[in-house]
């Protein structure tokens, strides 16, 4: 299913750190080969400063022990510019793991620098040194310590562009650390700049709004009221014309989302509205499953499309999460997304059909006549449908307030038949 990897799509809008767990993932699903992932790898290592783990990949990819004379020139260039960095930044850090110090700033900016340079000589060169140790910590693969020095940054740093690259990275170190309670929080932080921040351009005000839904990906589809966040966050007027504008791939996601999400089912028709207009920008089998559905009511295409959006979660990177449970190894979002896109399927093909045969269903669903009896009683009874179950004559016998889906049917089944005509 590497047709439907959208990595090559999503990697250019996240930092090169936060595309190494897609790699990850990529290479234990086996869909490309060994060698592929592990230069590609390599090819990112070579910006960042992760130099041991760049030499590692590199034995591992060509079965040696040795290493590029460049890879171990860079090494000690990496360790001599960290040492020198620690050393411009080590007045500013010392005060602030002093805690008693540290209880002489206010919230004025303003005040603690002319504090620190009036009492501790510490002033901006010292401050910018703090930002560009944190920054090269991160590169290193420290993100503990860099996230930790990028908020002490934040709360000296007067300039607001700098301050927004602060909070990029520290959004991105809590994220590799998967602290998503604090991710999530830095998100809504950075979300809230973007969206009031003056920018120098329309476009670059919407590039910000395509990266942040990207790395949001990552919190959403990992904390606990992530399905809600996205759902949030992705129907939001100016976020939805980002994705419309340069990042329809993200449709995949919001589409998941809605299909998982009991609560939301409100948001299923403005999705459906979505996918039709961006349709021929994007589809997969996950928005083609919805428009087979309730765009075309078609339910064998649907049942099809099923089995491959099957396939594209438990392939995706931020779908095919795995979780032990004893001995066995689930994906949760999978079994909730055929649990509901199978419910979908049948609430639709009860709303239009007007007398069900429950043999025929029966066979369908693999059950027994009791079984699917049953089945159907719970569907009719979670779903508020107004059906009755005529056990004489085994049909379910639907009430009159499904006739506005009968008739939209009726109406597409018209119009088909009238485009066939006009072929001919």
């Amino acid at each position: 299913m590497a047709e439907y990897d959208l990595t090559s799509k999503i990697a250019p809008h996240l930092d090169r750190h936060l595309v190494f767990p897609l790699l990850e993932f990529l290479q234990e699903k086996q869909l490309y080969p060994d060698d592929q992932i592990l230069k590609s790898k390599i090819d990112l290592l070579s910006k960042t400063n992760m130099v041991d783990y760049a030499m590692d990949i590199h034995k591992s990819l060509y079965r040696t022990e040795d290493v590029p004379q460049e890879m171990t020139d860079r090494r000690v260039e990496v360790v001599a510019r960290l040492k020198s960095l620690e050393e411009m930044a080590a007045p500013l850090i010392s005060f602030l793991q002093n805690p008693s110090l540290v209880q002489e700033l206010r919230s004025d900016k303003q005040y603690n620098l002319q504090m620190l340079n009036d009492r501790y000589q510490i002033g901006p060169n010292q401050i910018e040194a703090l930002y560009q140790y944190a920054k090269f910590q991160f590169e290193c693969g420290n993100y503990s310590g860099a996230a930790d020095f990028l908020y002490q940054y934040r709360t000296f740093c007067t300039n607001s562009e700098r301050s927004l690259s602060a909070l990029w990275g520290k959004l991105a170190a809590e994220i590799l650390m998967q602290n998503w309670d604090i991710a999530l929080e830095e998100l809504n932080r950075l979300k809230e700049i973007i969206d009031s921040k003056n920018f120098a351009s329309p476009l670059n005000q919407l590039q910000n709004r395509t990266w942040l839904m990207h790395w949001s990906l990552f919190i959403f589809f990992n904390h606990e009221n992530g399905r809600n966040g996205i759902i949030d966050l992705f129907f939001q007027e100016r976020y939805l014309n980002a994705i419309q504008t340069n990042a329809h791939h993200l449709l995949r996601y919001l589409a998941t989302a809605v299909v998982v999400n009991k609560r939301r089912r409100n948001m299923l028709k403005e999705l459906i509205k979505v996918i039709q207009q961006e349709q021929y920008a994007y589809k997969d089998p996950i928005t083609e499953f919805l428009e087979c559905l309730y765009v075309n009511y078609d339910f064998e295409g649907a049942q099809q499309k099923l089995v491959e959006c099957e396939k594209v979660i438990l392939n995706d990177p931020f779908l095919g999460k795995q979780v032990q449970e004893g001995n066995f190894v689930t994906v949760p979002l999978r079994d909730e997304f055929l649990e509901n896109a199978r419910l979908f399927i049948f609430e639709t093909y009860c709303r239009i059909h007007q007398c069900i045969d429950i043999r025929m269903l029966a066979e369908k669903l693999s059950m027994s006549y009791d079984e699917a009896e049953r089945w159907i009683v719970n569907l009719v009874k979670n779903a508020k449908l107004d059906a009755k179950i005529d056990s004489t004559s085994g049909t379910v016998v639907m009430g009159t307030n499904h006739t506005n889906v009968r008739a939209n049917y009726r109406e597409y089944k018209a119009v088909v038949h009238a485009n066939i005509c006009v072929g001919k």
